[in-house]
């Protein structure tokens, strides 16, 4: 008799809160032992599965657990000296920690072993060997920082002898004793436990023993028992004995109906379970409504066993038989057949796995090498052998033998067929050269034979045959025209008749030459070596020479020579007899080329050492010939140089070249064509030069630089010089000294001075004139150009003046100015004579006299100047001494009309500003000439100096102020300016203020700023608002209309404001304002906020039936829902036989839903969610099923005895 007690302490797991249940499911069933006449009642076996949760925080975090079993143990009950093996998975975060105890609180015994099995990921307790002792309750504690889960599960030992067969127990009697006793007396309950395991026929007399005599009440209560435990487990069809073979698949079925679709289903093989998860598709487990099967493939015989389906507290069981076969050959082995080399292969298959299986050859046994391959199939009876590489020595008899059975199969072994790796080319030679045939075959073991036009060919001097390994050759030696056919290889083998062949074609063509090399032309010094060459292609051809159409038999100083294909002609010592058209001629094949004397150009040493110590020497105006001889083959190039510099030919100078001789003519010589003159000959085999000195005489040039006056008085004249550059190519003999008086034209000689000398001294002079002298150097060729002096006065020495005061430029015209100076403050010991003006362009290092006389004034007007160009001028003071230095020059002045200064600008304005800078504008003046540029001037509020705000004037209409002060008043004005100077200035009328243009708030919408939001309670309420204003407006946040304040943080810049609160309740919920105000007007904008959560569910849940077959629901609204247009309620729906939701409605907006489409016979557990946009609400659940009866008579949640009835409202019973 079976019982449950159940005992559970539920919390429901609402929003964060934890359950925990503790759940007792124990089996208790009593035997009866018989020993002799006593009767003795024992309690045998007891299986227990017990799970608790004890937990240690309500509060778990997320993403944390308490310990789960996702493997339970199960009870164990096995006879003595089996083992007992114990496993359980577990998960949870943190990792929970593993033990094992007794529930007797008695230690578990050293012999048992727990360990934790990384491969299945499961923790294992094994027992063995079992003992009685080992019977108790065991308990799997997992444990972590949350909870201790444990699961107790039984083991119980049994005796180890078989099961007592009641009917033998009853019938054996004990030995005679004095005193009979009586069995002890027992209950209704245990009579019944006892009668359940006792065949019927033997019912009444174990009722009899045990004193019962209301046999038939006992009767009745035992099926009234048994048909209870039908109504839980139905068997229709039961499990079956199966027999099978070997490398089948079985399948144990059973037909059922199950009460309680959760009931515990576990399959055993033997005593142990079946692990059908970990048996790597050994076993499998399928439902097919209610047939429940076990499928076991690949049987062996291992697999022979009982097994059994436990279903709660009934167990089903089978015998699985597997028949072994008898072994025998499935099939005959077939003879073989290979070409040599290749690899044979014989199989044969058994009825059944065998170990002695063995491979022989001609009766000897074979083992795995590498010349036999032995292999076995995956199922232990295909057996295959190859033979690798087959050669001739392989064919024979082959046999598989396993005990007395013996298949037997011929190999036979053809011959490799022979080929031509390399066959037979066709030959085409010349006459009298060697012709070879070869070929190559895929065997070096043959016989070979040639042949031409299919006659044999016997081995000569004429045919030489070689054979080694597998190439093949035949060589034809000096062949002929008449060599010309059909050859042919034969080769044969051993074993093998065929012949196997390979032909060409040998064809011996007439020996033409042609040039492989040709000949070039000669060039070739006289007296040197030389040689003509001509290589041919073929070395066996004769040829002859030819000199200028004509055979050469007899040329003296020439050799003919033949080296293979190479002919030449050679000349030991070339000479102009040699020279000419050469020609080689053969048969078929010619070449041409001429020989040439090649001699560098050379002059003779002695013209070289006579031109090198003789120059040339010609008057000037007379005519200078150069003629120099030279040898030269063929003629070469003549080139002419004077100091370096290449002549050319113009109107005086002429060159000519001859066959041995080079000339050069220069007509009128000059001076100047005085120099080192080199003439450079060239031809392509050398150069040669030859040098010499042209001198054409002159007289001298005139005496060196200025002359200076050592003394200059009333009483003598001292006075030096410097001889002349160029003596015309003749030495100075003497200088020539005249002088003439100032006004005069003659001159007089008053003294010569030796050449040695340049200094001169007279007194024939007067005291106070003017003088001027002259000096003339004289050769042999003539006298030179005198060197003269400026005038000079006898008498005390006189200095120039000194210098004038930098001249001023007035009255400025586009065609002339005038120029004024001061004179020098020293006049140098005489009086100034008058003055000198120069001028020059500005830029130009030209100064040009303005006057030809000196001028007695200061004053001078300059004109003749061209319009728009810029002039400078400088004054020179002249005394009798003569001029004194340049004054410093004057400022440079345009030539053009006076300019008129710029009048006032008009329109002085400001067209922008900001915090740092100031536009302004303006424009021209009306009046004067139009100005270069403008001078921009400001000065801040608090100081009265004006500073420039350009270091140069600014050229434009309009100017930006920057690096200013923010919102400091500033002041302007501006003068325009020309050339003609600046303008008088003009102020702005008021100062301006560094700061934008005044202008009212004004929101930049572009900045994405809402106008409704949306937040979840807890987290951040954040608005950014942008905007704009001058001055920067002040910011002011409303809430309701209320300026806020409390737990909100709000940041402010000139442009920029944020409101912040940083963890937001639903009280935050409103219209927030940001208000902008100025001096210029102000501005808002309205931000509509809500402040929103998880939904707090509904309360109350009510269920009745309106309509049969429906339910409907009532429940109390949510507040959340009420106050949140967009939230709604979710209707769910499931059936009391699985664990999954469904949904019956959506949007549902009241708080009343009536749920249609519920099956008749069916339960339900209904459930009520708000939701809004941020999610759900816990949920509200009905807490009694709702049954729909198949008689629609009757209606409530239940359906039974059972539950808490739910009044409709309205209902009067």
């Amino acid at each position: 008799m079976t019982t449950i007690h159940h005992k559970q302490l539920l919390q429901e797991h609402v929003s964060m809160e934890f359950s925990s249940s503790t759940t007792h499911v124990q089996t208790f069933s009593q035997t009866t032992k018989i020993v002799g006449e006593e009767v003795v009642t024992s309690k045998s076996s007891s299986t227990v599965e017990f799970f608790s949760l004890v937990t240690r925080s309500s509060d778990i975090p997320p993403g944390e657990s308490v310990p789960e079993f996702v493997e339970k143990p199960h009870p164990v009950t096995a006879s003595e000296g089996d083992k007992a093996m114990f496993r359980a998975r577990v998960q949870g975060n943190p990792k929970p920690n593993i033990s094992w105890k007794r529930e007797s609180g008695i230690p578990i015994k050293e012999s048992a072993k727990m360990f934790y099995d990384s491969i299945n990921k499961e923790h294992v307790l094994k027992l063995e060997p079992l003992t009685s002792d080992d019977s108790d309750n065991y308990k799997c504690i997992a444990s972590n920082d949350h909870a201790d889960a444990i699961y107790t599960v039984s083991l119980l030992v049994t005796e180890g002898q078989e099961k007592m067969d009641f009917k033998k127990m009853l019938k054996k009697r004990a030995p005679p004793a004095p005193k009979k006793k009586q069995k002890k007396g027992i209950g209704e309950k245990e009579m019944l436990e006892i009668l359940s395991k006792v065949p019927k026929k033997d019912f009444e007399k174990v009722c009899m023993e045990y004193g019962f005599t209301d046999f038939r009440g006992l009767l009745k209560k035992l099926k009234e028992m048994k048909k209870v435990e039908v109504e839980t487990i139905r068997i229709l069809k039961p499990l079956e004995d199966i027999q099978t073979k070997i490398d089948t698949t079985v399948v144990f079925d059973c037909i059922m109906e199950l009460k309680d679709p959760n009931v515990k289903m576990i399959w055993m093989k033997g005593n142990e379970p079946l692990r059908i998860q970990y048996s790597l598709g050994k076993y499998d487990v399928k439902q097919m409504g209610t047939k429940h099967m076990l499928v076991i493939t690949n049987v062996n015989m291992n697999d022979a066993d009982t097994y059994s389906l436990v279903v709660g507290d009934k167990r089903m069981t089978a015998e699985l038989t597997v028949l072994d076969e008898p072994l025998k050959f499935l099939g005959e082995m077939k003879p073989g057949k290979v070409t040599e080399r290749q690899t044979a292969v014989f199989e044969i298959r058994l009825s059944k796995k065998v170990p002695n299986f063995v491979w022989k050859f001609n009766g000897k046994e074979l083992k795995r090498d590498e010349k036999y391959e032995i292999t076995v199939s995956e199922d232990g009876l295909t057996h295959t052998l190859k033979i690798k590489d087959a050669r001739l020595s392989d064919a024979g008899e082959f046999s598989a033998e396993v005990g007395d059975l013996v298949q037997k199969a011929q190999l036979t072994i053809d011959r490799i067929p022979i080929k031509f790796v390399r066959t037979l080319k066709n030959v085409r030679v010349k006459e009298r050269s060697r012709a070879c045939l070869e070929c190559e075959l895929t065997s070096k073991d043959v016989t070979l034979h040639w042949k031409k036009d299919g006659q044999l060919l016997e081995r000569s001097t004429k045919y030489s045959m070689s054979h080694e390994g597998k190439r093949a050759e035949l060589v034809i030696e000096d062949a002929l025209l008449s060599d010309s056919g059909e050859y042919t290889v034969v080769a044969m083998q051993d074993g093998d008749p065929t012949e196997y062949y390979s032909t060409a074609i040998v064809t011996v063509e007439e020996r033409l030459a042609t040039v492989k090399s040709g000949m070039s032309d000669v060039h070739a010094a006289t007296g040197s070596p030389a040689e003509l060459c001509v290589v041919l292609n073929d070395e066996k051809v004769e040829g002859v020479w030819l000199k200028d159409g004509k055979e050469i038999t007899d040329l003296p100083g020439v050799q003919i020579v033949k080296q293979g294909a190479v002919h030449k002609i050679i000349f030991p010592n070339m000479g102009p007899e040699h020279e000419g058209k050469y020609t080689f001629r053969a048969k078929g094949a010619e070449s041409e080329a001429s020989v040439f004397i090649a001699d560098p150009p050379t002059i003779d040493p002695s013209m070289l050492e006579a031109l090198a110590a003789h120059p040339v020497t010609v008057k000037v105006g007379h005519t200078a010939n150069i003629k120099v001889p030279f040898r030269a083959k063929p003629l070469p190039k003549v080139t002419w140089y004077k100091d370096g510099v290449e002549v050319t030919e113009e109107e005086r100078v002429s060159m000519e070249r001859g066959e041995d001789q080079a000339l050069l003519t220069i007509l009128n010589c000059v001076r100047e064509d005085s120099g080192l003159v080199l003439l450079k000959l060239k031809n392509d085999h050398g150069t040669a030069t030859a040098s010499l000195h042209l001198s054409v005489l002159d007289r001298p040039k005139p005496p060196q630089g200025r002359v200076e006056f050592l003394e200059l008085s009333g009483s003598c004249v001292h006075m030096k010089w410097k001889a002349p550059k160029d003596n015309g190519g003749r030495p100075v003999t003497q200088f020539i000294v005249e002088r003439r008086m100032v006004g005069k034209k003659s001159w007089i000689k008053i003294g010569e001075v030796d050449s040695k000398f340049t200094k001169f001294s007279t007194n024939k002079i007067e005291e106070g004139k003017a003088y001027q002298f002259r000096i003339l150097a004289v050769n042999s060729e003539g006298v030179s150009d005198p060197l003269e002096t400026d005038e000079v006065f006898a008498g005390n020495p006189i200095e120039p003046p000194g210098l004038a005061s930098q001249p001023q430029v007035t009255d400025v015209t586009k065609e002339a100015m005038t120029i004024t100076w001061n004179a020098p403050t020293q006049d140098g010991g005489a009086p100034v004579l008058g003055y000198i003006v120069e001028r020059r362009k500005k830029g130009s290092s030209l100064w040009v006299p303005v006057n030809k006389d000196p001028i007695q004034d200061t004053k001078c007007t300059v004109d003749g100047l061209l319009e728009d160009t810029e002039y400078e001028f400088r004054v020179i003071a002249v005394n009798k001494a003569g001029p004194g230095q340049p004054s410093m020059a004057s400022n440079s002045v345009v030539a053009k009309d006076p300019v008129k200064p710029p009048g006032l600008v008009q329109g002085l304005h400001v067209s922008d500003s900001s915090n740092s800078s100031i536009s302004l504008a303006w424009r021209e003046p009306a009046e004067g000439d139009p100005p270069s540029g403008y001078i921009l001037e400001m000065r801040a509020e608090d100081t009265k100096e004006w500073s420039k705000c350009t270091k140069i004037p600014i050229s434009g209409t309009c100017y930006t102020v920057g690096g200013l002060t923010e919102r400091q008043k500033y002041f302007f004005r501006i003068r325009a300016v020309n050339e003609a100077g600046v303008g008088e200035p003009v102020e702005l009328d008021e100062g301006v203020r560094a700061m934008p243009p005044p202008a009212a708030p004004k929101f930049d919408l572009s900045a994405r700023l809402k106008s409704h939001m949306v937040v979840r309670a807890g987290t951040a309420l954040c608005i950014h608002a942008a905007f704009s204003g001058s001055p920067p407006p002040n910011v002011i946040w409303q809430k309701d209309g209320i300026p806020t304040k409390g737990r909100e943080t709000i940041t402010k810049s000139k442009n920029h404001s944020q409101f912040l609160i940083n963890s937001t309740k639903r009280s935050d919920s409103g219209v927030y304002r940001i208000l902008l105000q100025n001096e210029f007007g102000e501005a808002s904008y309205d931000i509509h906020v809500r402040v929103t959560d998880f939904p707090r569910p509904p309360t109350n849940l009510q269920l009745f039936e309106e309509v049969p077959n429906t339910v409907t629901l009532t429940w109390n609204h949510s507040p959340d829902v009420q106050e949140d247009s967009e939230a709604h309620y979710v209707i769910l729906k499931r059936d009391a036989s699985t664990a999954t939701w469904f949904t019956a409605a959506d949007h549902v907006f009241s708080n009343k839903y009536t749920v249609t489409g519920l099956l008749p016979g069916r339960k339900y557990y209904f459930r009520v969610v708000a939701r809004n946009e941020i999610g759900d609400s816990d949920p509200l659940d009905s807490k009694d099923t709702w049954h729909v009866n198949k008689d629609k008579s009757e209606w409530g949640p239940g359906g039974g005895d059972s539950g808490v009835w739910v009044i409709p409202p309205g209902w009067q019973g």
